[in-house]
């Protein structure tokens, strides 16, 4: 397991990645700002998608498969 600044790193870190610089602080800026309900965006993420096909496409995302 590993610690909750190595998550918060490696999380900015792929917001970088993936955004960029400016647009990743503007991320972290938006949901600071915002309130925001976890539950309820994920519910929301994979409207389509069965618990089981969202946990199956997971442990295939952590084996690599």
């Amino acid at each position: 397991m590993i610690t909750d600044t190595e998550i918060k790193t490696a999380g900015f870190r792929a917001l970088v990645a993936a955004l960029g610089d400016v647009q990743a602080e503007r991320f972290i800026a938006l949901v600071q700002r915002e309130p925001f309900d976890y539950t309820r965006w994920q519910r929301s993420l994979w409207p389509d998608k069965t618990i089981e096909e969202i946990s199956e496409a997971a442990m295939k995302v952590r084996t690599g498969n």
